[in-house]
């Protein structure tokens, strides 16, 4: 995006607000370093400004962007990291939650998590990209981080955020996965029970480290390896979202659908619901409980105040 530029928004229930620009992380398979340029950290006072500017203008869903938020603040005049940003939008007056992306697991510290945990505006959702569960695959796309420590900062964050939903990316046919390597994130997605996952087959970006890595698998055995992740993290969301049933949630009314639930709303973790209701609901907050749920999304049916 161009820095410096005037903000030009729509009134909504949901913004997006950059806090940061570029990375220095130099992931094989990526090309944002070298086309955003190094890391650059807004100043704080400027976010908590435009923030403020979001709530009063009636946003109560708000999400920090960053290619990596959890070196947010290096290179500033001021000693302040992510987390310090956090717990200082968690003190802006108002009902709103606190959203951010992307977290790169090297960087996720405990201070992070227990901000997570202390501040009740930080919503209790991590998105967490792991990438592969093969140290191998991992050491080659440069990730700074094994399987175990990303276990470990996993395990981490749930202890410190109750009911944490936790999510992922993961790239199926890097350059030279074998299937025991693919085996290996099967296994970590076991561990970690994701609530949901983005899931890509590789593509080769020109002027990355990995476009010059020969390819390992044929087309075929790809699509199987990315058939079988899909299957499992399927099974994994719709047995999570099962056990969502019964509970009575807080939820912010979003949006519209067509159909027979014709508004959307999400929980504190991000999980969609579809409720029944008039469009004059949307932007407003509600206790739902969940009556049934699929692969994708929960369904419910609003209560009383």
């Amino acid at each position: 995006m161009a820095e410096g530029l005037p903000r030009v928004r729509t009134r909504g229930v949901k913004a997006w607000l950059s806090i940061m620009n570029g990375c220095n992380n130099f992931c094989s398979y990526c090309i944002v370093p070298y086309v955003r340029g190094r890391e650059r950290s807004r100043r704080p006072e400027e976010i908590l400004r435009e923030a403020e500017e979001l709530v009063r203008g009636g946003c109560r869903d708000i999400t920090l962007l960053g290619q990596n938020v959890n070196s947010y603040g290096r290179g500033l005049p001021e000693t302040v990291d992510f987390a310090d940003l956090l717990r200082a939008m968690n003190g802006i007056p108002g009902d709103f939650r606190i959203r951010f992306m992307t977290s790169h697991p090297k960087d996720a510290t405990d201070k992070l998590f227990e901000t997570m945990g202390s501040c009740e505006k930080c919503a209790g959702h991590l998105h967490l990209p792991v990438q592969s569960g093969s140290d191998r695959i991992l050491r080659a796309m440069n990730r700074g981080y094994t399987a175990r420590q990303y276990l470990d900062r996993a395990e981490a964050a749930r202890r410190c955020v109750p009911g944490l939903v936790l999510t992922t990316d993961i790239i199926v046919g890097f350059p030279g996965e074998t299937e025991e390597d693919f085996q290996a994130t099967l296994d970590l997605v076991e561990r970690v029970e994701y609530d949901s996952m983005f899931t890509f087959l590789y593509s080769r970006r020109p002027g990355t480290a990995a476009a010059a890595l020969p390819e390992t698998a044929s087309r075929p055995e790809l699509q199987d390896r990315f058939r079988r992740l899909v299957d499992r993290a399927n099974a994994i969301s719709a047995r999570l979202h099962r056990a969502q049933e019964g509970k009575v949630l807080r939820v912010l009314i979003d949006g519209l659908a067509e159909g027979e639930y014709p508004l959307t709303s999400r929980t504190d973790g991000g999980r969609l619901v579809h409720l029944r209701g008039g469009e004059e609901l949307v932007g407003s907050w509600a206790r739902v409980r969940i009556t049934g749920s699929n692969t994708f999304a929960l369904f419910g049916e609003r209560q009383e105040e």
